[in-house]
């Protein structure tokens, strides 16, 4: 434990299409966090990479309201960060020009998904002025987010993953006919996914060949390279894992969460984030002994594998053939109604303690 109380910077928006959840999850982390522990400064990132400086009110009230989300203000202020290794002083400029200090920060709250925040950019940046953040760091970080580069790396340690074809928008444009061939070997449906994307953003659930040229440009519009996988018949089940104290190895949930498909194809964005109907969320999973073993055992590996650190949510397929992993998610959505929370305020670890965990594992591990 750490006696003093800390100074947080909580970091959120960002470059990617999932800019307006990031708001929303740092809202909910906010209102949230032990203040008695804490003392929080609000960064935000807008959608052109500016860095600013926001009010707690401001973001306090970010909510989803009526399926709208939030998006980081262009407000003329610009944000820091510590000029080397030797200080820990986050500075503003102001509106008017003023320099002005916001003091020693302790630690990073990043709580940015997708591109440019969840894939190692955002804590290359902080590992170069040596500030400690929560999380995964780049090679971590990087690996998750590339899903062909982690399949490949999960497979070679023995991982079951589905099966996968992996295709660049250039080699559709040097030769249009390598989209007829994407299919071969893979069992439909078949899912279309951006390579270096979360959230469902861009995926597509495809039953037929004539379906593939409209989902890889759903799917291009999110990344140029783009993953044609397999689906897998099986329940869709997710573990939540932290990473161990004083050199211990990586703790899971105590429990285990599905997603339980009640009119809806697949857990994409709108059912993840807006409300859409279709989805629940089961917590307590109901699974056996021996299929709990094999997840977190499975989550465990994956975790030291992918070189994971401060937390993950790892999604699986429970199959009559034991589990098959999906992602690696190292900055899994954290409302207090996302299932990353859920899963250890299930386990007896609430959301605030939850928080509080998070920070501490960033200053003990740097």
């Amino acid at each position: 434990m750490w006696p003093d109380k800390r100074t947080v910077v909580l970091l959120f928006g960002g470059r990617s299409s999932e800019h307006g959840i990031s708001c929303v999850t740092a809202a909910g982390v906010l209102r949230a966090i032990d203040r008695a522990r804490f003392d929080v400064i609000p960064v935000g990132i807008t959608e052109r990479g500016a860095t600013v400086l926001l009010d707690e009110e401001d973001l306090a009230g970010y909510r989803l309201e009526a399926g709208a989300l939030p998006r980081v203000p262009e407000n003329g202020t610009r944000v820091l960060w510590p000029a080397s290794i030797d200080t820990r002083v986050l500075s503003v400029i102001l509106p008017s020009g003023e320099l002005r200090s916001l003091g020693r920060i302790d630690a990073v709250l990043a709580m940015m998904h997708g591109p440019f925040g969840e894939d190692g950019a955002v804590q290359g940046m902080l590992d170069l002025v040596d500030v400690p953040y929560v999380g995964s760091g780049v090679l971590g970080s990087a690996l998750c987010m590339d899903k062909h580069a982690l399949k490949t790396v999960l497979a070679s340690a023995g991982i079951t993953v589905a099966p996968w074809r992996t295709v660049t928008r250039g080699e559709v444009e040097r030769d249009p006919a390598v989209v007829a061939q994407l299919d071969e070997g893979l069992s439909y449906p078949l899912f279309v996914k951006p390579n270096r994307a979360g959230s469902s953003v861009g995926v597509s659930r495809v039953t037929s060949a004539s379906e593939l040229p409209a989902a890889l440009e759903t799917a291009f519009a999110e990344d140029r390279v783009v993953l044609v996988e397999q689906g897998v018949s099986g329940r869709e089940v997710e573990i939540g894992v932290l990473q161990g104290r004083d050199g211990a190895g990586p703790r899971t949930s105590a429990v285990i969460g599905e997603i339980v498909f009640t009119g809806r194809e697949f857990y994409d964005f709108e059912a993840k984030y807006l409300g859409a109907a279709g989805v629940e969320l089961e917590l307590p999973a109901n699974v056996s002994d021996a299929e709990f073993r094999a997840i977190r055992d499975a989550a465990v590996t994956a975790f030291e594998v992918a070189q994971c650190a401060g937390l993950a949510r790892i999604d699986f397929f429970l199959t009559e053939d034991g589990p098959v992993l999906n992602e690696i998610n190292t900055l899994p959505g954290f409302t207090p109604i996302s299932m990353f929370p859920r899963l250890w305020e299930e386990s007896g670890l609430g959301y605030t303690e939850l928080i509080t965990e998070l920070v501490e594992l960033a200053l003990e591990g740097r």
